[in-house]
C-alpha cells in the first residue's frame, strides 16, 4: 500500500478537497503526507507585461510575498492533515513549470502516489489553457490520484 502520498496545494477550493481525499486516504493507509507549493518563478523581462512588473516588484520582494503566501496556504493545510492525526511535511520551491516541479519532488521525497486536483477543462479551453494535472499525468513515473 501507499507509504507516502504527495498532494500539491495552490490554496482553492479543489485543491483543499484533494487534501481532505488524500488525508483519508493516508489515514486508511497509514501513510504520511507530503503537502507541496510551487511557488512563481520571478518572470524573466523578456515580454512587455513581465518588464512592467519587473519595474515595479523588484525580484526580493515577489520572492518574499510569494514565500508568504505559499507559507500561509501550506500551514493551513498542514494543520487540518495533523489533526486528523496523519503524519505530513510541508515543502515548496520556486518553478515556472509547477508540473516539472510537482515530479521533482514526488522523486526527491519518494512519494509513491501523487493526490492532486483538476478543474476538468475539456475542449478549446483545457487545450488552450493547458492543465498542469494534466502534464503530471503524462510525465509522472508515480501513479496519480486525481480529485474533482
Amino acid at each position: 500500500m501507499y507509504k507516502n502520498l504527495l498532494v500539491p496545494t495552490d490554496g482553492s477550493k479543489l485543491s483543499s478537497k484533494a487534501v481532505a481525499q488524500a488525508t483519508a486516504l493516508a489515514k486508511l493507509a497509514g501513510a504520511r503526507i507530503t503537502l507541496y507549493y510551487s511557488m512563481p518563478a520571478y518572470p524573466d523581462p523578456v515580454y512587455v507585461e513581465s518588464a512592467i512588473m519587473a519595474a515595479y516588484v523588484p525580484p526580493d520582494v515577489f520572492k518574499e510575498q510569494s514565500t508568504k503566501f505559499a507559507t500561509k496556504v501550506l500551514t493551513k493545510e498542514t494543520q487540518k492533515i495533523a489533526a486528523a492525526g496523519v503524519k505530513v511535511e510541508a515543502c515548496q520551491s520556486a518553478s515556472t513549470t509547477p508540473w516539472e516541479g510537482i515530479i521533482e519532488v514526488a522523486q526527491k521525497r519518494k512519494c509513491d502516489l501523487i493526490v492532486m486536483a483538476s478543474h476538468g477543462r475539456r475542449g478549446v479551453a483545457g487545450f488552450l489553457l493547458g492543465s498542469e494535472t494534466q502534464k503530471v499525468l503524462t510525465h509522472s513515473k508515480v501513479p496519480v490520484l486525481v480529485v474533482r
